[in-house]
């Protein structure tokens, strides 16, 4: 799998992003914000907490939106918290629900789910990186 030359930030930057895209994926939606964009957000925040952790240990990644590849990337000595298994299905938020088409609307429990997750890698990716 080729590697993009790597990321400009330390790791405490990309956590940064990832603590803010958090913050706006948990904002209560007013009207016309809508859930997909609050989903776009938790699962950019786990990307981001994923690329920090990845960047803490020198781990080369490509370019992607993937969570699934980046998890994968991990170095095996890192403690991967159970909640990684759940945080792939956040992938499809990143592109699939940003714009119009056939997808069905996400509903609050979706973003609930979305929430839980992106809150819980936040903390673990914190833990790691120290």
């Amino acid at each position: 799998m080729p590697h993009n030359p790597p990321p400009c930030g330390s790791p405490e930057d990309w956590l940064s992003r990832a603590r803010s895209d958090f913050a706006l994926a948990s904002i209560h939606p007013a009207k016309g914000i809508r859930l997909e964009d609050l989903c776009y957000h938790a699962q950019q925040s786990v990307e981001k907490a994923l690329k920090a952790v990845l960047i803490s240990t020198d781990s080369a990644f490509p370019r992607t939106h993937n969570i699934k590849i980046l998890v994968e990337l991990l170095p095996p000595e890192i403690f991967r918290d159970p909640i990684l298994d759940s945080a792939a299905i956040l992938t499809d938020y990143a592109v699939t629900t940003r714009y119009p088409g056939e997808v069905e609307p996400v509903d609050r429990s979706e973003l609930k789910t979305a929430l839980h997750i992106a809150k819980e890698t936040l903390d673990w990716a914190e833990t790691v990186i120290g």
